[in-house]
């Protein structure tokens, strides 16, 4: 993940925003609220300091981002139904409309449907309890709704209310597969990683089926390349967003102050690591196949599919069971390699860091515009603060 702002189109200024009147309780808010939200929680007597708060807020807020897309894969692709009973899936919404896209997702691993209604299930369990937190330490919830305005699928079934993320026009980094593969790199030092699907990184690719259309499958029976192509990038998404989660978590917790609140970040961010692990082992069941310009290539061929180079340490860099993270160089390479999470600074794997990232990624872009919506310039003050935070005490 970059830390840097630079290359992001902010649409509306932060001022701009907060001008535009008061959204309601848990309304979305910069630094300049932010403050006066702190001190006043810090007046009600709550124990915890304003980065403590900071950080949770933050958290709360991108957990809702992430449960906003989560519910976007479920809607389409999560099961209907749990367990040998078939008892319904306990999500407040329809899921599995797309039974096709469902049947590409499952070319990944048979119970893709299943882990994405668990994942979705735990998204919205982390808002909803980050924000309960802040509410029972006095602190103000946080709402990111009234940014909810890009257009979700056209799929039949699929409700027509705004979303917070698109998941059309998705750019997809998947260095983290070369990432945890490195015995030799670590991104808090500098290190820089290939890409495992290098054309996912380039254009702008689809997650999710945009209508109906893309769910019509070939005359045999099949799976169009179009189609599994889109369960494919979802495959490598579900993965790309979740190691976010893995590296922000302990890297906002060395800035915690209060040890409950450092068991809350290390208790939601270990979730958040076995997240990452289900969709890194599922990510290299994608099938290999080449949808127009977009290739998803065979990963155990021993062959760079960024260079074309060959040889073990390639191998090493690129096959699919390697799924556990290799041990690698951690504060000072004179205390050798050791299995770790990565990155976990600040600058690698912070807040500024993750919102620079998802923004990266598409997910906040307008189709209407080509811009990002107003929802980064709001993370990204919210990220800063959590960012500045300090740690006091022993």
């Amino acid at each position: 993940m970059k830390n840097s702002r630079s290359d992001l189109k902010r649409p509306a200024s932060r001022r701009s925003f907060l001008k535009a009147g008061s959204l309601g309780v848990g309304a979305a808010v910069g630094t300049d609220l932010l403050s006066e939200r702190l001190a006043g929680a810090q007046e009600d007597g709550a124990p915890l300091n304003r980065g403590d708060i900071a950080i949770l807020t933050f958290l709360s807020a991108l957990e809702q981002v992430e449960a906003d897309l989560w519910i976007q894969y479920a809607e389409l692709g999560g099961a209907v139904t749990q367990g040998p009973t078939s008892s319904p899936i306990d999500l407040p919404f329809k899921t599995g409309l797309a039974p096709n896209y469902i049947t590409a997702l499952q070319v990944l691993d048979g119970d893709m449907p299943q882990y994405i209604a668990d994942n979705t299930d735990d998204e919205i369990s982390h808002h909803r309890f980050l924000n309960n937190y802040l509410v029972s330490k006095g602190a103000q919830p946080i709402d990111l709704s009234h940014f909810a305005v890009l257009p979700p699928s056209q799929v039949t079934g699929v409700p027509q209310n705004g979303r917070l993320t698109n998941l059309k026009q998705l750019t997809v980094d998947t260095t983290w597969w070369t990432r945890y593969r490195s015995a030799t790199a670590n991104p808090d030092f500098g290190g820089s990683f290939e890409n495992a699907v290098p054309d996912l990184a380039k254009g702008q690719h689809p997650a999710i089926p945009l209508s109906d259309t893309d769910l019509v499958l070939n005359s045999d029976g099949s799976i169009p390349n179009h189609l599994q192509a889109i369960a494919n990038t979802a495959g490598f998404h579900f993965a790309f967003i979740e190691q976010g989660g893995s590296s922000l978590y302990p890297a906002l917790a060395q800035k915690a102050s209060n040890l409950e609140v450092l068991g809350v970040l290390l208790s939601i961010g270990g979730s958040e690591i076995m997240h990452f692990q289900t969709w890194h082992d599922k990510a290299g069941n994608a099938a290999n196949i080449t949808d127009g310009t977009l290739t998803f290539p065979n990963l155990n061929n021993a062959v760079d599919p960024n260079t074309g180079a060959t040889g073990p340490q390639v191998a090493d860099e690129f096959q699919t069971n390697l799924i556990m993270p290799e041990p690698t160089l951690f504060l000072d390479p004179k205390l050798g390699p050791v299995a770790i999470i990565r990155p976990t600074s600040t600058q690698q794997g912070g807040a500024v860091a993750s919102v620079t990232s998802f923004a990266n990624d598409g997910l906040f872009l307008d189709p209407a515009t080509g811009k990002n919506t107003g929802i980064v310039d709001v993370l990204l003050e919210l990220a800063e603060a959590a960012d500045g935070a300090q740690r006091k005490g022993n």
